[in-house]
């Protein structure tokens, strides 16, 4: 066992079905069944035959649900799909309780190995952005390119905003947590999750947050919403301490595949200084940087973050488009 991961935990015999999931206009859920996970997968019907595959990883606490403004943006480009990591969205704990960077990048590698898609195109935000970093430095085979918004990549001194999230890998404090706040109503939980990741969360239109709420309501009734949460959180803290070849860093420096670094002036959560050393350590790397942006570029600015997608394709030899029509269409 690494260091990156938690002692097994018995898997959980009955995992019920809480509310539902919402699934946006033209998207599709469905579930794959793989060996020890289970995972919801999200797609988009493809706009033509042929279309290169992309696959999209999700951050801490996130879900698919998260590149559903993205995705749309990129039909004609790519062939979408977004998954639910083990505990997360709609998809079920793993079998061993595994919530380590490692166990999360072993999930998307079952997942690419078994549907036979790669080499993808490869995108990570957050705590996802370090899973595809280390799927890209582990499995070049299976990564065409990597598009990385904020990754959770170690950094020496985090910011004091983020301090409360790491603190929840700390053995009890989520049970402190979760007693001190069990007033809270959804709705007071997604405006300070708004507020931790939006760079201006008066951009979330009323719709974007009664939904918000809506699967708010839905994960806290998950038994075990808690438990991925802190495991999770304790695998990526875990992971900041490696050194060596396993290093988060070190592993950045292994990637081959062309990469998108996006990075948010207002950011929170990930330190907008980290962009620079990101662009030294991945060694094809091109940076998008947005003053405005938060925490999730692709939530707040998609429009931005699809258009500079389409330049690393072009840049790349990677754009293709039917005659006499426009990739970006």
């Amino acid at each position: 066992m690494s260091s990156t991961e938690l002692p097994a935990a018995l898997a959980t015999t009955v995992t019920p079905r809480v509310g539902t999931v919402r699934v946006a206009e033209g998207e599709r859920l469905r579930s794959v069944g793989l060996p020890g996970i289970t995972l919801t997968v999200r797609s988009r019907p493809p706009a033509r035959e042929g279309l290169p595959p992309a696959l999209y990883v999700h951050g801490l606490g996130g879900s698919s649900q998260n590149w559903s403004a993205l995705m749309p943006l990129l039909d004609g480009l790519v062939d979408s799909e977004a998954l639910d990591l083990p505990g997360f969205g709609d998809s079920p704990p793993p079998d061993d309780g595994n919530y380590s960077v490692t166990g999360h990048a072993r999930a998307v590698i079952r997942y690419l190995d078994a549907a036979e898609r790669g080499p993808v195109h490869l995108f990570g935000n957050s705590l996802g952005g370090a899973v595809a970093t280390r799927v890209a430095a582990v499995r070049p085979d299976l990564v065409e390119t990597l598009t990385l918004i904020s990754p959770a990549l170690p950094e020496i001194r985090a910011q004091r905003s983020a301090w409360p999230t790491v603190l929840l890998s700390v053995p009890g404090v989520a049970r402190l947590f979760t007693r001190f706040t069990k007033e809270w109503s959804a709705e007071q939980r997604v405006r300070g999750v708004l507020a931790l990741c939006y760079g201006d969360p008066g951009m979330v239109t009323p719709e974007g947050f009664r939904h918000a709420v809506e699967e708010m309501e839905r994960r806290l009734a998950l038994p075990y919403f808690w438990d991925a949460m802190t495991r999770s959180t304790r695998g990526l803290v875990n992971a900041y301490t490696l050194g060596g070849q396993h290093g988060l860093w070190r592993q950045a420096e292994r990637v081959l595949a062309p990469t998108l670094l996006v990075y948010g002036g207002r950011d929170q959560l990930v330190a907008y200084r980290m962009a620079q050393r990101a662009t030294r350590a991945f060694r094809d790397s091109r940076l998008l940087s947005l003053p405005d942006a938060g925490h999730v570029a692709m939530m707040e600015y998609p429009e931005t973050v699809a258009s500079a997608f389409r330049e690393l394709l072009a840049e790349t030899g990677e754009l293709t488009s039917p005659a006499g029509t426009d990739a970006g269409s």
